[in-house]
């Protein structure tokens, strides 16, 4: 699947001190330690829809991460899905009366000019769930063969991972078993399904229904894949096993994320599948959490629409940790745009205060699990020494450019 242009990355002077992430399934903030070559993936969009400001707020942290390893000198294999066959896009292709495969294909374009608009990084590999469904037939039918896999009896054709053969499930999200029924209940699952042997099996191959698009499947049964299985093939067959890190929002942490890691660990036979599990919050507006059943979404699209700098975009989400949800207001976006002006007018100087300084705290907040606020205050105060003049702090011929450089290789917001 064709991924979007990747912006000029400067290169800057020095270096900054090495990653730290918070880790889901080990509950704290750990140092991420890549090869020559860092390895992400992070889930995808399901293209039913247009981006919302919770969909870029994600993949605006996991670009800071992209960032902070490219600064460190790595090279780095990012590899993101797009779920391109799954019950929300058939339901609202039917709603509006139109072909799914031209729905999937629309949104996924304006996603593409989404991210380009405000710079994030491509992935290196860009993989449709359609694309890889020879990869996950053979997988379920290696399940099916060691055991691990099982086909209702109801004649439906679908075919379900045993659990109850998964050590160490539940490691990655931590959650008891009332909270991952009603997660698994919320998020897409079936705890309800008659003819399961745990009610948190998830689903490996849904059997062909009347209406629904079929592929040839496991054992010769037509049908498409299932959710979690689609993640895991992709990422076995681009990255590998124990990668640096799988993200994704917080909503992806059960079922999807634990999931994910049970098909594949049960398939290769080894653990972890990702080193550090690192998951974004929710953006929320007017009080809820931001998402398609509310109804209640601002969509990047529009907003560019409407006129609206990117760049000024960009700043007002990373205004906030990406850990913590956070609401996004008109006021959120007057700051930003105020900010990215002041910005702008001190990177224009001749001269400002010392660029080392910022520099070094811009990394260091950065690397300490993506601190972004502290690192927009360390800017902000150089930007209103630099204003100063003299008057404030001893200038520094050169030291705009610098900072112009910086802002753009870490935090990814053209000046």
């Amino acid at each position: 699947m064709l991924s979007w242009p990747a912006p000029l990355l400067p290169s800057l002077p020095g270096n900054g001190p090495a990653l730290r992430l918070h880790d889901t399934a080990r509950r704290e903030v750990v140092q991420t330690e890549p090869g020559p070559v860092a390895k992400m993936y992070v889930c995808g969009i399901t293209p039913y829809d247009a981006t919302h400001l919770g969909h870029a707020a994600t993949y605006l942290a996991f670009d800071l991460v992209n960032r902070l390893w490219r600064d460190l000198g790595h090279a780095v294999h990012y590899v993101q899905n797009v779920t391109d066959v799954d019950d929300p896009l058939f339901e609202r292709a039917n709603r509006d009366g139109e072909d799914w495969i031209v729905l999937g294909m629309r949104e996924t374009a304006l996603f593409r000019e989404d991210m380009t608009a405000l710079r994030v990084l491509p992935p290196e590999d860009y993989v449709g769930a359609v694309e890889a469904i020879p990869q996950i037939v053979a997988h379920v039918e290696e399940l099916q063969a060691a055991g691990l896999a099982y086909t209702l009896d109801d004649g439906t054709g679908d075919v379900y991972h045993d659990i109850a053969q998964a050590p160490g499930f539940g490691g990655e999200s931590g959650y008891d078993e009332p909270t991952m029924l009603r997660f698994s209940a919320e998020r897409g699952g079936d705890p309800d399904r008659p003819g399961k042997r745990n009610r948190l099996d998830p689903l490996l191959w849904r059997g062909a229904r009347e209406g629904e698009p079929s592929w040839p499947g496991p054992q010769g049964v037509a049908g498409r894949p299932g959710w979690h299985v689609e993640c895991a093939s992709i990422a076995l067959g681009t990255i590998g096993m124990g990668f640096d890190v799988q993200g994704g929002g917080s909503d992806l942490v059960f079922p999807h994320h634990e999931f994910s890691a049970v098909h594949a660990e049960a398939l290769t036979g080894t653990k972890p599948f990702a080193q550090a599990y690192v998951h974004a919050a929710m953006i929320g507006l007017d009080g809820e959490k931001m998402s398609k059943s509310r109804g209640n979404l601002v969509f990047v699209s529009r907003l560019r629409g409407d006129g609206v700098d990117p760049m000024a975009i960009r700043l007002a989400l990373l205004s906030g940790h990406y850990r913590t949800d956070r609401a996004w207001t008109p006021d959120l976006l007057e700051a930003a745009e105020r900010r990215l002006a002041t910005w702008r007018e001190a990177v224009s100087r001749r001269s400002g205060a010392c660029a080392a300084e910022v520099l070094g705290a811009v990394r260091e907040r950065l690397a300490d699990d993506l601190d972004s606020p502290g690192a927009i205050a360390a800017l902000d105060a150089w930007a209103t020494a630099t204003l100063a003049g003299g008057e404030v702090a001893e200038q520094d011929e050169g030291a705009p450019d610098v900072v112009r450089d910086a802002v753009d290789a870490l935090l990814g917001i053209a000046l």
